[in-house]
């Protein structure tokens, strides 16, 4: 069993970096122009020609109200109307990558994500899983993880009912905060029954999974109201939380210019925030996965990290990286084989691209060798908190301490100062780095050198 994590204030203050959250190496930073439809045609003919099982990532962007924290893909409106047209483009879609694959090849995982899926009606839902049913193969015994993001707002008992119906047993439920006053602040009323009322259906429709997302930096939050709030989200007894740190970047992300910056916690509270989220989470029971998340110690993801297995993609840490991801809908990214491809994310171009029975792939990248060995160094340490050097020069035909020289310097002082342990054989991340990951990662990023740092939040 993996050591916990510890609390280290200076380390923290040393290191906590903007940068990279790895859900992919390289980095969507780095998507280019250069990759269309072509790409991704080649890429799919080769997933069939190897069998290798799918994941799907359906994005749907709509979403009735505005949150003001939100950086995520989405359109704000009331219109409901507005569905019908983008399900029509998004069909075709489904068609024309699902004929350049076989139908014999298992979706393992499934998500919908948003925006607020649940913004489309039961019919919307029902006609779109038939459409995915009838491309690609969905597996009927309940063996795959199929998930979707849920707005408690937008959900009652019928809606989840309807879900299970439909196959999926897994959901995330946004909830971020439970104070009413930080609810105003960032313009997302949602109370603690409503929370509740789902998370009793989905327990009593026996879904398999339940995650509650949680965002520390929020205006007007302080410790004792966060702390509040966690603790009234470990009596719901999710198997899964994620705690994520609010990075206000109001030039990036238009929403958030409604935030007052004077309103937001300070450094150090913020600080403050996720040290007693963290005793507050162990203390229940919980385990401490990485990059903002928690699972139950019964959970696929603790398990999956204590047999090594754990991995990391689009969709975040997963038990189905082995998988080919293909991202539907507007602004979505798929990575196939060594092909990473995002459809544009601007809505009219989406549809209308496909309108003309073309796909709305707009740029992406294809990995080269250096990729491909520094995303497997990345992988084992973002997940596992461990790498071994001969696992790296088996598959990759290198020496690895040769090949790295240079980083050296880095890695040293980093075990210095504590963050690791470092010898010839093996880097380990010690508990008081586990907090720190991506700063690790980052020494192994050969393009962050090049980029602004402002385009990444904080490690903490």
């Amino acid at each position: 069993m993996l050591d916990a994590i510890s609390w280290d204030t200076d380390l923290i203050r040393r290191y906590d970096l903007a940068g990279p959250r790895y859900t992919s190496y390289p980095t969507a930073v780095q998507f280019n122009g250069q990759v269309g439809s072509f790409d991704l045609f080649h890429a799919l003919r080769d997933s069939r020609k190897t069998m290798r099982p799918l994941s799907l990532y359906v994005h749907v962007p709509f979403c009735a109200n505005i949150c003001y924290y939100c950086a995520c893909n989405k359109v704000i409106t009331k219109d409901r109307g507005r569905a019908l047209p983008y399900l029509q483009r998004l069909e075709q879609e489904i068609q024309l990558i699902a004929c350049h694959l076989d139908p014999a090849q298992k979706v393992e995982q499934l998500h919908f994500g948003g925006g607020t899926p649940t913004f489309l009606s039961h019919d919307e839902l029902r006609q779109l899983m038939a459409q995915l049913r009838k491309h690609f193969n969905l597996l009927d015994d309940d063996s795959g993880d199929y998930g979707i993001e849920i707005d408690p707002r937008e959900a009652d008992w019928s809606t989840m009912g309807l879900l299970r119906e439909l196959g999926f047993n897994r959901v995330s439920i946004g909830l971020q905060d439970l104070d009413p006053a930080v609810q105003r602040a960032v313009n997302r009323l949602q109370s603690l029954e409503e929370t509740r009322a789902v998370i009793d259906a989905a327990r009593t429709l026996q879904f398999r999974s339940i995650n509650i997302d949680l965002i520390y930096g929020l205006p007007r939050q302080t410790p004792e109201n966060f702390a509040h709030t966690v603790d009234e989200v470990i009596n719901l007894q999710p198997d899964r939380l994620s705690v994520f740190n609010y990075a206000h970047l109001p030039e990036r992300f238009m929403p958030q210019r409604r935030i007052n910056s004077d309103e937001l916690p300070t450094p150090a509270q913020k600080l403050e925030m996720l040290q007693r989220t963290i005793e507050q989470l162990t203390a229940a029971g919980y385990r401490y996965i990485g990059m903002d998340h928690f699972a139950l110690p019964d959970d696929e993801l603790a398990i999956a990290q204590e047999d090594s297995t754990l991995q990391r993609n689009f969709q975040g840490y997963t038990t189905h990286g082995h998988c080919d991801l293909i991202g539907l809908g507007v602004s979505a990214i798929s990575q196939i084989g060594d092909l990473y491809c995002q459809n544009t994310s601007d809505l009219a171009q989406y549809q209308n691209t496909l309108a003309t029975a073309q796909l709305a792939t707009c740029r992406g990248l294809v990995c080269n060798a250096d990729d491909r060995l520094r995303r497997a160094v990345i992988q084992q340490l973002i997940c596992n908190f461990s790498l071994e050097f001969v696992e790296i020069e088996e598959v990759f035909n290198i020496d690895f301490r040769g090949y790295f020289g240079q980083l050296w310097p880095q890695l040293q002082t980093m075990a210095d100062d504590g963050l690791i342990t470092l010898d010839n054989e093996r880097i380990t991340v010690l508990p008081a780095g586990r907090l720190l990951v991506r700063s690790v990662c980052m020494v192994f990023d050969a393009y962050l050198q090049e980029l602004n740092h402002q385009r990444f939040s904080r490690v903490i």
